[in-house]
Formats: C-alpha cells, sequence, structure tokens
C-alpha cells in the first residue's frame, strides 16, 4: 500500500533559494551597467574651441591703408530760393492798356522788358502843362534880366553915391533871383512830370523769371499797389542747415567776391542720370534754424536755370529740396576708410601675422561715406572688410588662394 507524498514539506525549501537567486542577477546587472556607463563617457572623443581655431582659419578680406591728406564731405539738405526776389508794384495810378505775354507766370523776361503800360493820356497833359509852365517861367526870367540891364545904365548915368544895401535894390537883384527859382522850380516840375509819364510802362528791373501776376489788361491800379512777383535769374541760393558741430570744418567766403568751398548738388528724383549741379559755400546765417536748431548756410548757385550752359546741365526749381555736398577742410596724416569698417565702441579689425587684432582709433572726422582715422592706423596696415562670425582676438586668419591651413 503506497503513502501519500507530503507537498508541503519540500516547497519550503525552493522558496528560500528564488529570491536570493534574483537579488544576484540584478546586482550583476546593475554593476554591467555602470561599468559600461563609465566606458562610454572615459572613451568619448571631446571638441574644444581652441582646437577648431587651430585646425581651421577663417576666410577674410583685408585692404592696405595708408596716412595721407583727405578732404572730408558734409552732407546736408537744402531749399532752393531765389537770391533776388521783388514783388513789382506801381509808382502810378491808372488803367492797364497793355500788358507783354512775356508777363506770365513761368516765362522769363530781359531787364528793362515792358510788362504792364498804364493808360498815359492824364500824365502826357501835364507834362505838356509843366512845359508852358516852364517855357513861361524861362520868358519872366528874361523881362527880368533885360530890366536889370537898364536898371544898370540908369544907375550909370546918375553917377551918384549910394549905399550898398539900396545899390542891390535899385539893380533889381531880389527880383532877379525870384525869376531864377520860379525857372527852377519849373523844370523840377517837368522833370517830375516826365518820371511819371515814364512810369506808366512797368518794366523789369533785371533778368527774372515771373512767378505770379495779379493785375491783368483793363486793372484799375492805384499807387504802391502789388502786380505780381520776379525771381533774378542770374543766381538761386541754397538755404541749407548744418549741426553746429560741423560748422569749424567748412570754408565761407571771406569777401563778397572771394570763392567759398565748393560744393555738389543733387536731386536724386529729379534730374536724370545722376546729374549733377555746381555751387559754393557762400555764407553762414548768424541765426539758427528754429526748428531743428541748426546753423544756417547760403550755397550760391550761379546760372540756375542753366540759360548760359551748353553741356545740358538740369534747371533748379525754386522751393524744391536738394541735397548738398560740401567739401570741408583738408585733414593731414590721417587713415581714411569706409565708415562701416569703424566697428562697435570704435575699434578696426586688423590682419597681422595671420591673426585677428582689433585695434582701437581714435576718429577725427566722419562723414555720410568715410572714417577719418587720426590714430590707431598706420601705414600699411591690413584692415579686415568682410564681417565674422566669431570675433576672438587672435583668431588665425586667412586669405583667398591660401587654402586651409
Amino acid at each position: 500500500m503506497s503513502h501519500p507524498i507530503d507537498e508541503n514539506a519540500v516547497r519550503p525549501e525552493r522558496g528560500k533559494a528564488g529570491p536570493l537567486k534574483t537579488v544576484l542577477v540584478s546586482l550583476m546587472i546593475v554593476l554591467v551597467g555602470i561599468a559600461l556607463i563609465w566606458l562610454i563617457f572615459k572613451t568619448e572623443p571631446t571638441a574644444t574651441r581652441k582646437d577648431t581655431a587651430r585646425e581651421t582659419a577663417m576666410l577674410v578680406d583685408v585692404q592696405s591703408v595708408s596716412r595721407g591728406r583727405f578732404t572730408p564731405t558734409v552732407e546736408v539738405m537744402g531749399q532752393v530760393v531765389p537770391s533776388r526776389q521783388i514783388t513789382l508794384g506801381s509808382r502810378v495810378s491808372g488803367e492797364v492798356v497793355h500788358q507783354a505775354d512775356a508777363f506770365t507766370p513761368g516765362r522769363r523776361v530781359e531787364e528793362g522788358a515792358e510788362l504792364l503800360r498804364i493808360d498815359p493820356a492824364d500824365f502826357e497833359a501835364t507834362l505838356q502843362q509843366r512845359r508852358s509852365e516852364l517855357q513861361q517861367a524861362k520868358a519872366d526870367l528874361e523881362l527880368e534880366q533885360g530890366q536889370q540891364a537898364v536898371a544898370r545904365q540908369e544907375f550909370e548915368l546918375l553917377g551918384e553915391d549910394i549905399e550898398a544895401v539900396n545899390d542891390a535894390l535899385i539893380l533889381r537883384e531880389p527880383q532877379l533871383k525870384q525869376a531864377k527859382a520860379r525857372v527852377a522850380a519849373a523844370e523840377a516840375a517837368v522833370k517830375q512830370a516826365e518820371l511819371d509819364l515814364a512810369r506808366t510802362r512797368i518794366r523789369a528791373p533785371f533778368p527774372a523769371q515771373v512767378l505770379s501776376r495779379e493785375v491783368t489788361l483793363g486793372s484799375q491800379i492805384s499807387t504802391g499797389q502789388s502786380l505780381g512777383r520776379l525771381a533774378g535769374t542770374g543766381q538761386y541760393w541754397i538755404e541749407a542747415t548744418v549741426p553746429l558741430s560741423k560748422l569749424h570744418w567748412l570754408a565761407f567766403s571771406v569777401a563778397p567776391d572771394a570763392p567759398g568751398a565748393p560744393v555738389i548738388l543733387h536731386h536724386d528724383t529729379v534730374w536724370p542720370g545722376g546729374q549733377t549741379r555746381e555751387g559754393r559755400l557762400t555764407q553762414l546765417v548768424g541765426e539758427l534754424d528754429d526748428n531743428a536748431r541748426m546753423a544756417r548756410v547760403l550755397i550760391t548757385v550761379e546760372d540756375p536755370l542753366a540759360l548760359d550752359q551748353a553741356e545740358g546741365k538740369p534747371a533748379m526749381i525754386l522751393g524744391s529740396f536738394v541735397r548738398a555736398e560740401i567739401e570741408g577742410r583738408p585733414l593731414d596724416d590721417v587713415v581714411r576708410i569706409e565708415r562701416d569698417l569703424v566697428r562697435r565702441n570704435n575699434t578696426v579689425w586688423i590682419m597681422e601675422e595671420r591673426k585677428l587684432a582689433i585695434r582701437d582709433v581714435e576718429i577725427a572726422f566722419r562723414d555720410d561715406d568715410y572714417a577719418y582715422i587720426k590714430a590707431g592706423l598706420e601705414n600699411g596696415d591690413r584692415v579686415i572688410t568682410n564681417d565674422l562670425s566669431s570675433v576672438v582676438s587672435g583668431a588665425r586668419l586667412r586669405l583667398e588662394g591660401d587654402g586651409n591651413e
């Protein structure tokens, strides 16, 4: 007869070995993982900025500079205004009986050209009357001179001694002076009448362009009334404003006939093909501009309408704004470079022995295109002209064609 097996007697021994084996396996896995991680970090290659700079030099463009004498340019904006402008007025009154075709806004007139004519009938009659009065005064003078001659003859016949006071009366000297005075007054009246008659013809006082006309044929005008505006065509001004800090770089005319600094004028939106005009810096106006609080200067342009020029220079338009490049005073012993090559904090990048050097510079003047370096650059220095992604003093550089070093 067989006996049943007691399973509960065996299970306790298997339960004691299982957890121990699991712990050992887990511990081994952890140790192996730690060893692998340590090995990976220990054998990983490292990359440093220093190694990269040593292996690959940056490609740059350079330009050699030299010290010398350079002339800076001060660029300003200005408005074109006439140097001679008048409001035409009448010195006599009457009706306009003639108007010249040239007396039209925009047309040009020559000096002395008749623009308007006022009805001269009244002035001609007045002149005739004044001339008649002059003839009468001259006749009275001749009669008085004859009477004085008779009085002198009578006095000589008497042969008597007469006091000096009575002598002048007997010889009719006061009457003679009165007659002469009446002649002089009549002559002055004739001259005034002639002037009034001449003033019925309104003429251009100088070569000019008609800007406006305020009367026409048949208008009744009075003395002093405005008839129109004229602007001289011989010369225009450019009224420009200049920062006060740049005034000492400009050379003005020291005398009316002495030329000032040359100026190049641009009107980019109007003049085709990059055409320019030339002018001269004439005068510093002793007053600041009300809006910008900058100094006002005058630039003179001769023949602004290009009437006497065969080169086809563009005509200037009154009231327009133009760009003026004023030649400044020369700078001696400086280096001139494009102003964009001056980097932050007034530094310049230099290539020295194939390495990058950051040079501090002292700037004497800056215009719209260039910077003029007084100190910090010398003859033969090679200035880097392109932008760099990384700027580190001492970084290795190379030029086109050198290849990788």
